[in-house]
């Protein structure tokens, strides 16, 4: 006969297995609390006003970096669209990326702005910019406005299989986009604006010729379409691995990534190439680079709305424990 005491045994005796099961860890990305931040100090040139501008970094360089000196990080992997460019000699910084207060420490603030630049008869010229926060390098100085891509090293070298991303948030978005490079005030892009957010691991290698080829080995990926006015703490996004494009909740937006869509990076020579995601991978395959990038506006290049905000804090990787 089944007494009480059989069952409480029963009972005892599968809680640990249930526990190991769902047992777990998270890790911080280096930096990824968001509480440390270098000033860099931009003088634009005289002919669009000689106004300072002041970048924000995700570093813990203690010293403002001054003299309008380009950026490259030797601590943090983290790169913000805070930048400094020089266009046909004009000194210009934009600046989409904020440290905020945030209890005893600090979050990141990403916004949508729009640059105007104007020098009669040198350079007339409107660019919008989305805040954007990523693991990689913005190459310094900007140039021009092509291509965009091909001036972010996107990735950094990682091996690990994590199941989530997680960080706390809140958003604000913006309403209908537009796109805004040139004159005038841009053009309708015919869509809302949404924060994005994505994490990619990727096996990548070079061939003979220099190329850079990848293989998508896991994707997690999420849009906010609605403002979330209070903070929003230990969220998470799945990182799902091999070919998710015939699952229920991919999205376009979610494919391999090449021609004008792809990320680039330095490949062996230096040289800055287009990553060529070639096909998907699956959960037993090496995995050598990570990309992960928190975005306020989602519309690509130069699309957005500039009431858009996102705020991001305790970036961090959630892993199984065995």
């Amino acid at each position: 006969m089944t007494t009480l005491k059989h069952i409480l045994a029963a009972t005892l005796l599968s809680i640990p297995a249930l526990c190991f099961a769902q047992k777990e860890k998270v890790e911080l990305l280096p930096y990824g609390n968001m509480d440390k931040w270098m000033v860099r100090e931009i003088k634009e040139s005289f002919l669009i006003g000689g106004n300072t501008q002041y970048l924000y970094s995700i570093t813990d360089q203690k010293d403002t970096l001054k003299d309008n000196t380009p950026y490259k990080s030797t601590k943090s992997p983290w790169a913000t669209s805070s930048v400094l460019a020089t266009v046909s000699g004009i000194t210009k910084g934009s600046v989409t990326v904020f440290p905020e207060k945030r209890n005893s420490g600090f979050a990141a603030r990403l916004e949508t702005r729009i640059e105007r630049v104007k020098v009669l008869g040198v350079i007339n010229i409107n660019v919008l910019a989305s805040g954007t926060i990523f693991l990689g390098e913005m190459v310094e100085p900007i140039t021009d406005t092509k291509n965009p891509q091909s001036k972010l090293v996107t990735g950094i070298p990682f091996t690990k299989k994590p199941k989530a991303l997680q960080f706390d948030y809140k958003v604000t978005t913006g309403g209908p986009s537009k796109k805004v490079n040139g004159m005038g005030k841009g053009t309708d892009a015919n869509r809302n604006d949404m924060a994005e957010i994505q994490i990619l691991l990727q096996k990548r290698w070079e061939d003979k010729d220099g190329n850079v080829h990848a293989k998508r080995i896991g994707t997690g990926w999420q849009r906010f379409s609605k403002s979330v006015k209070e903070w929003q703490n230990k969220h998470r996004i799945l990182v799902n691995y091999g070919n998710i494009s015939k699952e229920s909740y991919y999205g376009d937006y979610m494919s391999l990534r090449s021609g004008e869509m792809a990320y680039y990076t330095r490949n062996s020579k230096g040289k800055m190439v287009p990553i060529l995601e070639e096909e998907w991978g699956d959960k037993d395959d090496e995995v050598t680079h990570i990309i992960v990038q928190f975005s306020s506006s989602n519309g690509g290049a130069y699309i957005g709305n500039t009431d858009s905000r996102l705020w991001i804090d305790n970036v961090g990787l959630v892993y199984d424990v065995k």
